[in-house]
């Protein structure tokens, strides 16, 4: 494993990109309606990353092993899809949908990531639930990454709010982020207090926890991106990009 101790120089460009980042996908965000496509969407995504400057990090983005890149700006996963939902004419979103939009940018040739789960109209109580949940977890693995803790903390306090409440996506994590998209440390949303890599003050990490309503299990749809649940039931998905310091970590990816 190596971990990248970000420079300063390096801290301040992620930190513009990450103020860049968090005001396109709260513009995105309340895009969402009944009656949009998340083709439509994802042509919103591209055109205000360009008015920012910036470049969309996912768009072509193909990961070793996977059979083909990613042919979108934004990942937009639907109820019961987890994350990497590839963007449709055809998908529309519908009163009642929850929907996950994972969005990362490159800056200045430097990387964040963010993510949010959004309700389309009204929800049901069981999925603004899951929402909130999910959005607590996250705030809760944010608090627990201080300089000094462990991978392991976070995921510890995650799982112990969850308490059983929702399945825990297991395959699927947080992970280290700033020079490339995805980069070490593996951070799972589950774990051992104390274990695993120690958080370096300098380092710049993502954070997500991805509930489902359900069982834990995942599988790949046939288009080779999009994760669901096995069981059919709705998933949530939030995530930040922080930077570890002696103290509390600093959220990066927030207006």
């Amino acid at each position: 494993m190596s971990v990248i101790i970000k420079t300063p120089e390096q801290i301040k460009i992620i930190r513009e990109g990450g103020k860049i980042l968090a005001k396109v996908l709260d513009k995105v965000a309340k895009k969402v309606a009944p009656g949009i496509s998340t083709h439509d969407l994802d042509k919103y995504t591209f055109d205000i990353i360009k008015e920012e400057e910036a470049t969309p990090a996912f768009l072509n983005y193909r990961p070793e092993g996977a059979p083909k890149a990613f042919p979108a700006s934004i990942c937009i996963s639907v109820n019961n899809e987890i994350v990497h939902g590839i963007p449709l004419k055809t998908r529309i979103l519908k009163e009642g949908d929850i929907v996950s939009l994972d969005l990362g940018i490159k800056y200045k040739g430097l990387f964040t990531d963010h993510a949010v789960t959004v309700p389309v109209g009204t929800i049901s109580k069981k999925d603004q639930q899951l929402l909130n949940d999910t959005k607590k977890a996250l705030e809760i693995g944010i608090m627990a990454a201080c300089g000094g803790a462990t991978v392991g903390d976070i995921g510890h306090a995650i799982e112990s709010f969850v308490d059983k409440r929702y399945g825990i996506v297991r395959e699927l994590a947080g992970h280290g982020v700033g020079v490339k998209i995805h980069e070490d440390p593996y951070i799972p949303n589950y774990g051992k207090a104390g274990k695993g890599q120690k958080l370096i003050p300098g380092m710049i990490v993502a954070i997500e926890p991805m509930l489902n309503i359900g069982k834990a299990g995942i599988v790949s749809a046939s288009d080779d991106w999009t994760i669901k649940t096995t069981d059919g039931k709705r998933s949530a998905h939030f995530e930040h990009t922080i930077l570890i310091t002696e103290g509390e970590a600093e959220i990066l990816t927030k207006i």
